[in-house]
């Protein structure tokens, strides 16, 4: 080979090279998706669950030929459920790992603080959070940053409405709240305020329990004081678990209610038999129920042995949104093109369950399912 050719040769390769490696996190046969969420602590069974369904979904989805031949690569860092944490990994996976995209964040506080300091400055997308809160939802022309946060799941003030609504329909007047002291838990707060405001009401009272702590013994002496008929808890399954507890020690027996990120089955773990009667709002389809084309989807991907739950459902539909807009992009594959192809799903059906977005919306989903704990732990609709 002459000295010309071989020259030649090697700059078309470095050419290529350039070309593979000009898009973070975008190689000729892969794609690398950061994760960032809770894996130890009080709430690291939930990130566990989500982080087991999205690596079982990527392995069935590699096996199958990948997208437009690259395999999906997934890079998860245990947050703890701590802001600075989730802001931190962020900026790690993004900087020092060079993701591609975000995929099933954790947490109000955690994700919107990520948002402005991390994904959203550095314009890379996140698909799905575990938060309703509404500082997520604000259209991309009021808040740049919200551009690249794509939720899946409904917010907290779909929730509470759906949740107040019922507690009226049943002639329930005294509602007090007790909320987690953070995005999470004012947001919760916000939702139920408002919602009660249809009927000229106004919590009976309100308390709060701190973030990751399970010290609820003044949240039921204030809760407690006033004899609610119901108590809405904006709060997680270990703080949840034991203002019940509390609040029955103190012989209060209002109708408990909660939101979707308490976790049924985990709150049943916790509660055992003193969870029945307890309310939940849902943002997925029960997963128990594979008459829907995403729930059979999702079992057949855990197989015999699995474990369904809605915390696993959720993190399976947050990963086909993102895998159907990763085929929607085309082999050329661009954070810009990713963005474009989810802003492209108008009422995209992934199977009984959808997801809405453009240019300017980024509200996702407004599916909310109002179910209660009965028997044995059983959810009922």
């Amino acid at each position: 080979m002459s000295l010309a050719r071989a020259l030649l040769c090697a700059a078309l390769l470095n050419w290529f090279g350039c070309v593979a490696a000009g898009e973070p996190g975008v190689t000729d046969n892969r794609i690398l998706i950061g994760m960032t969420a809770p894996f130890s602590g009080p709430n690291g069974a939930y990130g566990l669950d989500m982080k087991g369904v999205i690596q079982a979904y990527f392995r069935q989805i590699n096996e199958a030929g990948g997208i437009h031949g690259r395999t999906l690569e997934l890079r998860a860092f245990d947050d703890g459920y701590e802001t600075e944490r989730a802001v931190a990994n962020s900026k790690n996976l993004i900087g020092q790992e060079g993701v591609f995209a975000l995929l099933a964040s954790y947490g109000s506080s955690p994700t919107t603080a990520a948002m402005n300091e991390a994904f959203g400055p550095a314009k890379v997308p996140l698909v799905g959070t575990i938060s309703g809160a509404d500082s997520l939802r604000r259209p991309p022309r009021e808040s740049p940053n919200n551009r690249y946060m794509f939720n899946v799941r409904a917010s907290y003030a779909n929730e509470t409405e759906a949740i107040v609504d019922h507690l009226a329909s049943l002639g329930i007047t005294s509602i007090a709240v007790v909320y987690q002291n953070d995005g999470f838990g004012k947001s919760g707060l916000d939702g139920v305020v408002n919602a009660l405001k249809k009927y000229r009401l106004v919590p009976s009272a309100v308390a709060t329990i701190e973030r990751n702590s399970v010290d609820v013994a003044q949240a039921v002496q204030q809760i407690a004081r006033v004899n609610p008929q119901a108590v809405i808890m904006v709060t997680l399954y270990k703080p949840t678990a034991a203002f019940v507890r509390g609040m029955k020690n103190a012989n209060q027996l209002p109708q408990f209610m909660t939101l979707s990120p308490v976790g049924a089955d985990l709150l049943v773990e916790e509660l055992g038999d003193q969870a029945r009667g307890i309310g939940i709002s849902q943002v997925m389809p029960s997963p128990w129920n594979d008459t829907k084309p995403l729930v059979h989807d999702y079992q057949k991907l855990l197989g015999p042995q699995g474990k369904p739950s809605y915390y696993g459902l959720e993190a399976y539909a947050m990963a086909r949104v993102l895998v159907d807009a990763l085929r929607k992009s085309g082999r050329e594959l661009t954070r810009e093109k990713l963005v474009s192809a989810l802003e492209s799903m108008t009422n995209h059906d992934m199977g009984g369950y959808r997801v809405s977005y453009s240019a300017n919306e980024r509200l996702g989903s407004r599916f909310v399912d109002l179910t209660v704990i009965g028997a044995g732990g059983r959810i009922l609709h």
